[in-house]
């Protein structure tokens, strides 16, 4: 674990200046859409501006090494939030999203995650919860439904109970550390080989559950150092432009359009 832990953050130590670029310069999916980088969304702050709770909203948990906010992720929110037919309010996970002390970084971003989870529902019980998270943003979403000890954390992170987790519609993650291959919500071009982060088979009992073959959706393309253990960093940071159309229609469909 440890020799596979220092090969993420040698890995990652270039991700931080190759993903300012993927964020910094528009790019373009395969099937033509572009996705201009917006500028980082402020954390908890919400982009749906009518009185009262939205319909549906989205919770972000960003990459790492990317600046708070939702990241690029919050292209795919956005997208959502401009095809639905509902109103959508979208917030970012505040967490450090560091690689130095991951295991640290990504309880806190559970717990971030947990907390907003289950704000909304009390707020708004009647809305719709999207949770979306990319790297170890992916990593976060995932284990609000399982628990993070998977990342062997000092103090592992539990969790969010069924009261807050029967209100989420949609989970979406790109390039997961804690992948496992051939479950019921992988999708992507690897089917042979586990993230670096491995949840256990309690955890995937867990995400089965929740009914996570229905509502769950990870991306993980082969090579991808994070979710397949491979040594293609530039597959890693360009999920969502092979996957965006797809997940947001994923995602469109499970809160109704």
């Amino acid at each position: 674990m440890l020799t596979r832990f220092g090969a993420y953050l040698a890995a990652t130590a270039a991700e931080g200046g190759r993903r300012r670029v993927v964020t910094r310069f528009a790019v373009t999916s395969i099937t033509g859409l572009a996705l201009a980088a917006l500028g980082p969304t402020v954390a908890s702050a919400t982009v749906f501006s009518g009185s009262g709770c939205a319909q549906v909203n989205i919770i972000v948990a960003r990459a790492s090494t990317e600046a708070q906010g939702q990241g690029i992720t919050g292209n795919l929110a956005t997208q959502v939030q401009n095809a639905s037919a509902q109103t959508v309010s979208t917030e970012a996970v505040v967490y450090p999203a560091t690689l130095n002390n991951y295991a640290s970084s990504e309880s806190q971003g559970v717990t971030n995650a947990k907390q907003e989870l289950a704000s909304a529902v009390s707020s708004c019980p009647g809305q719709k919860q999207v949770l979306m998270g990319y790297s170890q943003g992916a990593n976060v979403v995932l284990d609000v439904v399982t628990g993070n000890a998977e990342v062997r954390p000092s103090t592992v992170v539990g969790p969010a109970p069924a009261a807050s987790l029967s209100h989420v519609a949609a989970i979406v993650g790109f390039g997961d550390p804690g992948n496992i291959v051939k479950q019921a919500w992988d999708l992507g071009t690897d089917t042979s080989t586990n993230g670096i982060f491995p949840r256990s088979s309690a955890q995937l009992h867990a995400l089965t559950n929740f009914g996570a073959a229905a509502s769950t959706r990870s991306w993980c393309d082969t090579g991808d150092p994070f979710c397949a253990s491979g040594n293609n960093l530039n597959t890693h940071l360009t999920y969502l432009n092979r996957y965006q159309n797809a997940a947001a229609t994923f995602v469109l469909g499970r809160i109704g359009g």
